[in-house]
């Protein structure tokens, strides 16, 4: 494996995981992209594996037939374009995936992540899963000096929880329930610890994430399937209920249960990506008498960057990954489905670049010389 890679050191060809639809993907080997004046071209070394990829190639989840896939990407720049002073050759930089029309309604109204026309990199457009990538520099944004780049790979997870929190718009002091601690759930812990939130409880039917719950600074985790839960979380508010509840699963069933744990003038955010099919329900009567909210939160607008300065205070170093080849991407979606680790990655340099393991020997890249 190390040789081939050396093999390619010029980078004229790479290889890249493909999404093929319905149901399928293949490793090929292809022209690398072309750079334009505007774009860097990074070598990904963590690229995070989420529900999203999942959901794409069990067909479940709406993406480009042919695509690269990947969207939560840390890479190093090895190439920029003659007109970017934003990022040098050598930065290790995180991703923000995602290219928006700018022209309707919602992109001149500064909510460009509601935009209809929105493309994600690793969906719509070629996404992380390749030993070379190229994208505008203007969505490159440079990591702290000695972040690990599976970490780096996170921000991407981050950058969505704290727009999702900025929904929730927790104070501090005011109590929090996470249903779901895969990563997401984890994120959200470590993003409400720090906001102050008190208790968190973590509902979690899956012993070792309720364990991570509490790596992650939860006060309380416990099982939804036993029939007390319910009542043992809500004691834990002093009677009173959550003011602040999370989905980080995505299931009808998990909305559901959510509004009777939540306090009087209580919000509820739908974070987890549910199945389209997938329909609650809930009682009209209820939201009103209660004068409970509803929110939802898609992707990450303009929380990017403060996702890069809020990593290196998350500890997220609590989580356990597991790394992959791009020709082990089967075993790396088994591995997802199955939540045996608490995040999985694609590592297309080899593992040891993933976790920075290599970092003394990185330099120099073969694709350019600093400019």
């Amino acid at each position: 494996m190390a040789e081939r890679r050396a093999g390619r050191a010029a980078q004229t060809t790479v290889r890249s995981l493909r999404f093929r639809a319905p149901g399928g993907f293949e490793v090929v080997d292809e022209t690398a992209a072309r750079l334009g004046p505007t774009d860097v071209r990074i070598a990904p070394l963590a690229v995070g594996v989420c529900g999203t990829d999942a959901h794409i190639v069990a067909g479940a989840f709406a993406a480009e037939d042919g695509v690269v896939l990947g969207h939560e990407i840390c890479g190093r720049v090895v190439q920029r374009g003659a007109e970017v002073t934003s990022v040098g050759v050598g930065d290790l930089v995180t991703v923000e995936p995602h290219r928006y029309c700018t022209a309707c309604h919602y992109c001149r109204a500064g909510r460009e992540h509601l935009c209809g026309e929105k493309r994600g990199y690793g969906v719509r457009l070629d996404g992380g899963m390749t030993e070379r990538m190229v994208l505008p520099a203007r969505i490159a944004y440079g990591l702290p000096a000695g972040t690990l780049p599976w970490i780096g790979a996170l921000c991407e997870p981050v950058a969505c929880c704290v727009h999702g929190l900025d929904r929730l718009g927790i104070t501090s002091g005011e109590a929090l329930l996470v249903h779901g601690c895969g990563p997401a759930g984890a994120i959200m812990v470590a993003l409400g610890s720090l906001l102050g939130a008190a208790p968190i409880v973590v509902m979690d039917p899956r012993a070792e994430r309720r364990e991570l719950a509490k790596r992650m600074g939860a006060d309380a985790a416990l099982n939804p399937r036993d029939t007390s839960s319910s009542q043992a979380a809500v004691a834990l508010t002093g009677g009173i209920g959550f003011p602040a509840v999370v989905d980080a699963v995505g299931k009808a069933a998990v909305l559901e249960s959510s509004l009777p744990m939540a306090a009087r003038g209580g919000r509820i955010l739908v974070f987890g990506v549910a199945e389209p099919g997938d329909v609650a329900a809930i009682s009209p009567h209820e939201l009103f008498q209660r004068e409970l909210t509803l929110l939802g939160s898609v992707i990450n607008p303009y929380t990017h960057q403060r996702a890069v300065a809020l990593l290196p205070r998350l500890n997220l170093e609590r989580l356990t990954p597991a790394f992959f080849d791009l020709d082990e991407f089967g075993a790396a979606l088994d591995a997802q489905r199955a939540g045996v680790v608490d995040k999985v990655f694609v590592a297309p340099q080899g593992q040891a670049a993933a976790t920075g393991a290599s970092e003394g020997s990185r330099r120099p890249y073969p694709d350019a010389a600093r400019r």
